[in-house]
């Protein structure tokens, strides 16, 4: 699996980070690139196998997918996954402790699992990989500008 990393320091606390990057519910006016977010668990809190539906744009166009927390190490990081379009998704996010704030970490994954999916990958996949950073990293400067903002 191909994986991007990106990170964003800040001066907010790790709790506040942890916060902001755990509220699903106020994740649309949180990062600007979220249009839409539909729990699917029926849950209202953040744990293993909470579930999703997530609709954003990337690259111009509405995406939408279904993501599902797999791992969570309270605090620190969490970890999705997801399926979609011919591939399989990885995110885990981290939030550590630095002199005067936070430091968050984004990895992201994709992994082709389909043939025509294969395909793209190998000719054109990394191709999207300066404007995925570039995502990525605008998602983490949002967490970290609404960490820095709340009490």
């Amino acid at each position: 699996m191909r994986e991007l990393v990106v990170t964003q320091n800040s001066v907010a606390t790790p709790d506040n980070v942890w916060r902001v990057l755990t509220d699903l519910d106020n994740a649309v006016s949180t990062i600007s690139s979220i249009e839409k977010i539909e729990r699917l668990d029926g849950s209202s809190g953040f744990d293993v196998g909470t579930t999703w539906r997530e609709t954003r744009t990337m690259f111009g166009k509405t995406a939408t997918e279904d993501m599902t927390v797999t791992e969570l190490d309270l605090g620190r990081s969490y970890t999705t996954e997801a399926r979609s379009h011919g591939a399989y998704y990885r995110s885990t996010h981290l939030v550590e402790p630095i002199e005067g704030g936070s430091r968050i970490t984004m990895a992201f994954g994709a992994e082709p699992t389909s043939a025509i999916s294969k395909i793209f990958s190998v000719t054109v996949g990394r191709l999207f990989d300066s404007y995925t950073r570039k995502a990525l990293t605008k998602d983490l400067t949002d967490i970290a500008t609404a960490a820095e903002g709340s009490p």
